[in-house]
């Protein structure tokens, strides 16, 4: 399954704004290590280098395509690199002083049975911070597997779309003070004002209705079967999300976990 970098930036002052609110409530002043788990293309990454000069920074995708966008950035940053890794194969390191990672774990299924292991590796006096979004209720991602049960596409689509990929705020609250962690976990729903036509469609394209597309075209490489799944659920959501005067409204909520290790 391949990223498109373009397609994922089309919306980077809507995507970047939870990185900043979370980053933002990072207490370590002077990290040995930072490392941003799904880093994408790496612009948000090197924030981080900007914030910590002295520490040496570490961005880490799964996707070559994201990565080869990464190159640039990491040019004019001496403390920062990047390494293609999956997340489920990574784990802390000694230094590993403040751990981000932003909208990226909902695509590791395995996560929560993950985190125990990597917090309780981290050092001492360490930071980790995570966001992933909590929309998978609502209509643009209930209409996605709606939409992809009911069709001459249900066949390639079974099992593809997951329903429950993340925890609410008070389960990572739970899941970091047991293991050790002083958590702060909250949610905000942001209010999104889209512009264009189709534009939930053109949003969830360069990220969640991705495996949907993947899928059928591996299924039905001449492109028609995901072109009809595609128009089905256009249609869908442009009902559930109607064009104003100002724009499209997209409600997305978000779930943020920022916690220290005593």
């Amino acid at each position: 399954m391949r990223w498109d970098p373009a397609r994922y930036a089309a919306f980077s002052d809507e995507r970047s704004r939870p990185f900043h609110d979370l980053v933002a409530r990072i207490g370590r002043e002077a990290p040995r290590r930072v490392v941003d788990l799904g880093c994408g293309p790496g612009t948000l990454t090197a924030t981080l280098a900007e914030r910590w000069p002295s520490a040496h920074v570490v961005g880490m995708d799964s996707s070559a395509e994201m990565l080869a966008d990464a190159v640039n950035v990491a040019s004019g940053h001496p403390n920062l690199s990047f390494e293609q890794r999956a997340i489920e194969d990574w784990s802390p390191t000694a230094e590993d002083d403040v751990v981000v990672t932003n909208a990226a774990l909902q695509w590791v299924p395995s996560h929560v049975s993950l985190l125990p292991g990597w917090l309780a590796a981290m050092p001492s006096g360490s930071w980790f911070a995570m966001q992933v979004p909590g929309n998978f209720d609502s209509p643009s991602h209930a209409l996605m597997r709606a939409v992809a049960a009911d069709g001459p596409w249900a066949s390639a689509l079974d099992g593809v779309l997951r329903a429950d990929p993340v925890l609410g705020p008070a389960g990572y609250l739970e899941l970091f003070e047991s293991n050790g962690f002083h958590a702060d976990a909250w949610e905000t729903t942001y209010m999104q004002l889209l512009h264009g036509p189709d534009p939930v469609l053109e949003w969830v394209r360069g990220t969640g209705l991705r495996p949907a597309l993947a899928a059928l075209d591996a299924a039905d490489p001449s492109g028609a079967l995901s072109s009809a799944y595609e128009s089905e659920y256009a249609a869908r959501l442009r009902q559930a999300y109607p064009a104003g005067a100002h724009g499209t409204v997209y409600p997305f909520r978000r779930v943020f976990t920022v916690a220290r290790r005593s």
